[in-house]
């Protein structure tokens, strides 16, 4: 019996040993993921500072390049974020997104020709290659833009068509919330108006006591039952002396 306690005792602690070694290998993963992307985008923003830098205080080749990279990364940066929001709602953006991840393996080849260009020393061989650079930026940035103005486009649609549908329903419900106001007025003006929704059904009292009003009645004679005894008199009859 003590052994078998023992045992459980050890399973248990085994247990939330591994529980434990687990827990701190997912924890220190996620704070490897949290620094690497902290580092990559210190990086990037560092770069394109560079690039920028590059761009309006050099000219020629090197200021060039700097243009198209910084117009490659730019439209790339822009398109990734755009598909990536929009796919959380709309699952159609799915298949866009597989397009531009093969964009985006041309856009980083791009990239990396443009960046071994700007070490390149022969200034004129670079020269000689602008054209064909800033052709290859313009397709692969024109094919991200289109993607992300898309992107863009459908989710404004889908946007005002939620608003025209929830604009009408709304309409019809305060159309319902006020059904008690419309009355039906008479033309003569003289009675009192009475709700669209009412109407005097057969057998109300309404109804006999107008029939009774207008037809005539007949003269009988007074019904002895109801005629008033002596003593039910106001007033005491005078005496004759």
């Amino acid at each position: 019996m003590e052994a078998a306690i023992v045992t459980i005792l050890a399973l248990l602690f085994l247990s939330f040993v591994a529980l434990g070694v687990y827990a701190t290998v997912k924890v220190a993963k996620a704070a490897k993921r949290g620094v690497d992307r902290t580092l990559d985008q210190a990086r990037r923003t560092v770069e394109d500072t560079t690039l920028k830098a590059k761009s309006f205080g050099q000219v020629g080749v090197a200021a060039e390049l700097a243009k198209l990279r910084l117009a490659l990364r730019g439209s790339m940066r822009a398109t990734q974020d755009a598909l990536q929001a929009g796919a959380v709602e709309d699952a159609s953006l799915r298949e866009s997104l597989d397009l531009f991840a093969r964009l985006s393996a041309h856009g980083r080849e791009l990239d990396e020709d443009l960046k071994r260009l700007e070490r390149e020393p022969d200034k004129a061989y670079v020269a000689g290659q602008l054209a064909t650079l800033t052709e290859r930026t313009e397709r692969i940035t024109g094919s991200a833009d289109a993607l992300r103005r898309a992107a863009h486009d459908r989710a404004r649609r889908f946007a005002e068509d939620d608003l025209e549908t929830l604009s009408a329903q709304i309409d019809v419900e305060t159309g319902a919330l006020r059904h008690w106001t419309t009355v039906d007025r008479e033309p003569s003006g003289t009675e009192t108006s009475q709700p669209a929704w009412y109407e005097s059904a057969p057998g109300t009292p309404e109804q006999p006591q107008r029939q009774a009003a207008e037809t005539p009645q007949a003269i009988t004679a007074p019904d002895p039952r109801t005629t008033p005894y002596p003593w039910e008199k106001t007033a005491r009859p005078e005496s004759a002396g």
